[in-house]
């Protein structure tokens, strides 16, 4: 079979938004990917596939999936197809994202210092003293550059009418940046010529930008500072990224046992004696920072760190207490903080959240659960989800019961059928659900989004259930500049 008839056999499948074709044609930015696999035949493809796969294999390139208590190492599953984006929607997607930031950034600030907005009356009081990630310790520190994120994954998701919709943030330790690294990095080795000709933005400058973000944070007067990343260890799902980052910023790795504080300020521990760290990049909970402060059993963190933070000694990123603003409930209040703190009009729609609290909507919701997707707010990776459509008459029942039993615990929203690309399974094009996780890094001089992200995409068919953990995979996503205009 060559890769012209398996174009040609791609459904088209109506009411949902397919990126690559609409019902008459292919669309412009997929021509150069068609005409390349169109020559190609099914057996030079899968080749491709299973070249692809050995490249994740032999860099390691794995991510744990923690079932039945045992954690399974398993390869990143990656589709060869590229994701492609027009320029014209990825400005639209930048400006949008840059926009949530800063009254994001706004947002947090004001949280852990007047608290305007709640006086005001545009975030109810209630709904932050409840949330778990909101964090009292932290009240009143002085931040550098008043930046509490530093690095955001913003989750974006294409609806049925083509429009791009802000699914969730996530601004306290976003992970998934070095897998859209290597998946272009593969996707150099197995369509050689293809980027080059189909005028691909690059990528390949996050691990700089993100160094020269850190240090901009430095305040002591050094020459030489030190920055580190803070790594749970070797068993965290996360382990190759944290790895990855560090050997490509050509900073140290550090567990919490390589640190120690002392006179309030913080000391990695060398051959050559103690060194002052100017700059923790930590990829570990907030709660396992500093066992003298918040989990005294925690061994992760490093005694004393939370004394030399207040004190301005040492930068921490991202800020402790962001999960105040990633709150799966506080999410529905963005669009009233951007207008609160900007004085704008949102540019990339939340989708419609329904608060369990509030009886009116939480009513709406249970007559409705086939089409709902009923999320706890303090659970990510997919954990923690009921789909509508897809559960049994048990499990809705059990959603209500949990729903009544701790309603602030829970949001509703409308099921949206995510966009679709295709995938090359079992010898064929197939449409798949994907969503979108651009990385976003905000320093003193402003923010950089890198063109792209992590597309992720739910292997299983009709599933719109992306996360990794949950059995998804993902793509190379291109952002590419059409000649003669959009």
């Amino acid at each position: 079979m060559t890769g012209d008839l398996l174009f040609q056999q791609y459904p088209f499948v109506p009411h949902i938004w397919d990126e690559m074709k609409d019902a008459e044609a292919i669309r412009r930015q997929y021509l150069s990917i068609y005409e390349t696999v169109s020559k190609l035949s099914l057996q030079d493809l899968e080749k491709k596939d299973s070249l692809a796969s050995e490249l994740f294999m032999s860099q390691g390139i794995t991510f744990t999936v923690y079932s039945d208590n045992e954690g399974i190492e398993r390869i990143f599953p990656f589709d060869i197809i590229p994701r492609i984006i027009t320029s014209t929607e990825w400005e639209h997607i930048e400006s949008g994202i840059k926009q949530r930031l800063k009254a994001l950034n706004l947002f947090l600030k004001d949280i852990y210092n007047e608290q305007q907005i709640i006086k005001e009356n545009i975030v109810p009081a209630a709904l932050i003293a409840t949330c778990p990630h909101f964090t009292r310790e932290i009240f009143g520190i002085q931040v550098p550059h008043d930046i509490y994120v530093h690095i955001a994954g913003i989750d974006l998701i294409r609806g049925d009418d083509g429009r791009f919709y802000i699914l969730e943030d996530n601004l306290r330790t976003p992970s998934g940046v070095s897998y859209m690294l290597e998946n272009r990095e593969v996707t150099k080795r197995i369509f050689p010529d293809l980027l080059a000709s189909s005028n691909v933005r690059m990528i390949n400058n996050y691990p700089l930008l993100l160094h020269d973000n850190l240090v901009s944070l430095v305040t002591r007067q050094t020459e030489d500072p030190v920055i580190v990343l803070l790594t749970p260890g070797m068993f965290n799902s996360a382990y190759f990224e944290h790895t990855f980052l560090a050997r490509q910023m050509g900073i140290q790795l550090v567990e919490g046992r390589d640190l120690l504080v002392d006179n309030q300020k913080v000391y990695m521990k060398t051959t050559a004696g103690l060194r002052q760290v100017d700059v923790i990049y930590r990829r570990v909970d907030d709660e396992f920072l500093d066992p003298l402060v918040f989990r005294p059993d925690s061994a992760l963190g490093v005694p004393g760190l939370m004394s030399a933070y207040r004190k301005g000694n040492v930068a921490i990123v991202n800020a402790l207490g962001n999960g105040v603003a990633d709150d799966k409930a506080v999410y529905a209040y963005v669009p009233a903080m951007i207008k609160y703190y900007l004085n704008e009009e949102p540019i990339l729609p939340n989708i419609p959240t329904y608060q369990m609290k509030n009886t009116d909507e939480r009513e709406h919701v249970f007559a409705n659960m086939h089409k709902m997707v009923v999320k706890e707010t303090n659970q990510s990776g997919g954990y923690g989800m009921v789909m509508g459509n897809s559960a049994t008459e048990v499990e809705l029942e059990n959603a209500k019961k949990a729903i009544l039993a701790n309603p602030r615990s829970f949001i509703a929203q409308p099921i949206i059928q995510l966009s679709t690309v295709p995938c090359l399974i079992d010898g064929k094009l197939q449409p798949r659900h994907v969503d979108l996780r651009p990385y976003a890094l905000c320093g003193p001089n402003g923010i950089d989004i890198v063109p792209g992200g992590l597309t992720r995409v739910a292997l299983r068919e009709g599933s719109l259930v992306v996360n990794s953990s949950q059995g998804g995979g993902s793509k190379d996503t291109w952002i590419v500049d059409m000649e003669g205009g959009h």
